[in-house]
């Protein structure tokens, strides 16, 4: 299948078939590699959460309680009203 690359802003990129992203899985991100004067487009597979644990951990030791994650935003009761 031929498909024209397209201008867009500074860059350039080119229309793929909803049904070809469906077929290897690819729904958000992806990853490019080059190979072999190939470029390569993989669905991202990254991890939920990742890297939270270390995160967490720093923030302990640094604050006592995990900062970065949990903003301040739920320091002042702004989910009282909320279902659990």
């Amino acid at each position: 299948m031929d498909t024209k690359i397209i201008k867009i802003g500074n860059s350039k990129g080119i229309i793929i078939p909803s049904k070809f992203l469906k077929l290897i899985g690819i729904e958000e991100k992806v990853v490019f590699e080059i190979e072999d004067d190939k470029l390569i487009i993989k669905p991202s597979k990254t991890i939920p959460r990742e890297g939270w644990e270390n995160i967490i951990s720093e923030d302990i030791e640094e604050y006592g309680q995990p900062k970065k994650l949990i903003p301040d935003f739920f320091e002042n009761n702004a989910t009282k009203d909320w279902e659990w």
